[in-house]
């Protein structure tokens, strides 16, 4: 039996500033069918799988600690590593693409990550520069360099 699979977009990034920013990034991913992954806490994580969920989409957590609960309540999905910050690795290897809203160190160790595993990388809205990354100057752009290359 085939399966099809969707495709799975993995947002990072991190402050209040950039949820707006983020939450229509995951509205617009859910539209175009993609599952929203994320590190499953707050802010730019939060507010990318209210904004799938708001859509009807599909939302996955790979969370850094050990207990489900820290998750946030529009995860449908759980991935509980108990390997702190090393759980970057697994947020950027479970993205077809990557996209980065604001952020911090932990962005861009994601980025690096996923650049070095051959992700096409997206920074939006106050992303670090990190050599590789296309650029996007709205959400509607970003996800558009980041699922261009799916046909």
């Amino acid at each position: 039996m085939l399966t099809t699979v969707a495709i799975q977009v993995s947002v990072i990034g991190s402050g209040e500033e950039w949820e707006d920013a983020a939450e229509e990034v995951g509205r617009l991913l859910a539209e175009r069918g993609c599952t929203v992954v994320t590190g499953g806490l707050d802010e730019v994580m939060a507010a990318a799988q209210r904004g799938a969920k708001a859509a009807g989409g599909t939302t996955m957590a790979i969370l850094p600690g050990e207990d489900r609960v820290a998750a946030n309540p529009w995860a449908d999905h759980i991935v509980v590593t108990g390997i702190g910050h090393a759980r970057n690795l697994a947020v950027a290897a479970s993205g077809d693409a990557v996209i980065a809203v604001g952020g911090s160190y932990g962005t861009i160790a994601e980025m690096a990550l996923a650049l070095r595993l051959g992700r096409r990388v997206v920074a939006l809205a106050g992303a670090p520069e990190v050599e590789g990354a296309l650029k996007a100057k709205s959400p509607d752009e970003a996800v558009e360099l980041a699922l261009r290359h799916f046909g």
